[in-house]
């Protein structure tokens, strides 16, 4: 299946003879066999026919939102998604303080592990020392075993995500150095690259979720926010590190991106992407999405990252409908 992106101001997107068109404003075409097309996401100033918003709802294509700096506006969406049943077995489930908790304690020990791995890939390529950090780390999740509320499973990860950060500091390219998490505005680039792919996986993962005929809302680990898709990301949590920290190290570190590629907002303060560097991120994380990998425990078969967090979706329906957190097994990366 398609995700189409698509980021240029002043395109548009339409629907001829079984075809999604885009385009452009200096007349270049390009078309998208709609029998393939899964999502449209789409960046800014960018129109979009009634036709094609139509076939969309008929076909349950999902069309997402963003301001030209990635912020998430919202969605169009079809319903024939909606499953009572299933959303009635997850609103219970969140009354289950024990599976809660439980879920809470697996998300985010996978969420460290993982975390630690990604330091270790590149602290081994500069032949840094980061082994004081690793242990701290391990500490945090060794601890969660002891854990008695999600609250202190949280206190856990955001001691781990900090040390995590701080290392992450030390292996980025000099020239994109950055001491620490900020976001709105992201003031570096790290933090803006991380920040618009931690928004596009979010946004993947809810279109999963409500697909699955999930509610979106209805969380298990972070708290309640109002418009804010909570369980979407809970199920965000062990993604992170494997996939958006890592292409933005890997594009940084490799000189994919530059400092050319990033400007300063002067009506709002923060960094944020260039129109050439946007393509370049957003190409290279629908690529990364596409990468298969052999990371699940519960498949002896190669799947496509994006393939892997619809069968955790599935991992997940199976837990609450069992009432056994035992059925979610986390990503956990070698």
């Amino acid at each position: 299946m398609s995700y189409l992106y698509v980021c240029e101001q002043g395109a548009t997107i339409g629907i001829t003879e079984n075809r999604f068109q885009v385009k452009y404003k200096d007349g270049m075409v390009k078309s998208i066999p709609a029998e393939t097309l899964e999502v449209i996401e789409i960046f800014g100033k960018i129109q979009i026919t009634t036709q094609c918003i139509t076939e969309c709802l008929k076909r349950g294509v999902n069309i997402l939102f963003y301001s030209t700096k990635g912020a998430y506006f919202g969605r169009l969406i079809s319903t024939n998604h909606v499953n009572v049943q299933r959303q009635r077995l997850q609103a219970a489930v969140t009354e289950d303080e024990q599976f809660k908790l439980d879920f809470s304690k697996r998300i985010i020990n996978a969420k460290i592990r993982n975390q630690i791995v990604i330091l270790r890939r590149y602290a081994r390529n500069q032949e840094a020392d980061i082994q004081r950090a690793v242990i701290e780390m391990q500490n945090m999740y060794q601890k969660l075993d002891m854990a008695q509320s999600i609250e202190q499973v949280m206190g856990f990860e955001g001691t781990a995500a900090k040390i995590y950060f701080r290392e992450l500091g030390k292996l980025i390219d000099p020239a994109f150095a950055f001491t620490g998490r900020n976001r709105r505005p992201p003031r570096d680039p790290f933090n803006s690259l991380i920040s618009l792919g931690y928004s596009i996986i979010l946004n993947e993962l809810y279109g999963k979720i409500e697909g699955k005929g999930l509610n979106p809302y209805f969380g298990i680990m972070h708290s309640d926010r109002e418009k804010h898709p909570t369980l979407a990301s809970d199920l965000m949590e062990e993604w992170r590190a494997v996939l958006i920290d890592s292409v933005a190290l890997s594009m940084l570190n490799g000189h994919e991106l530059v400092r050319e590629d990033f400007y300063s907002g002067t009506e709002e303060p923060g960094v944020f992407l260039e129109k050439e560097g946007f393509k370049k991120y957003v190409q290279k994380l629908e690529n990364k999405f596409r990468t298969e990998n052999r990371y699940l425990s519960y498949v002896d078969y190669s799947v496509s990252f994006r393939k892997a967090m619809d069968l955790q979706i599935n991992q997940f329906i199976h837990a609450i409908e069992s009432r056994d957190v035992q059925q979610y097994m986390p990503v956990m990366i070698r």
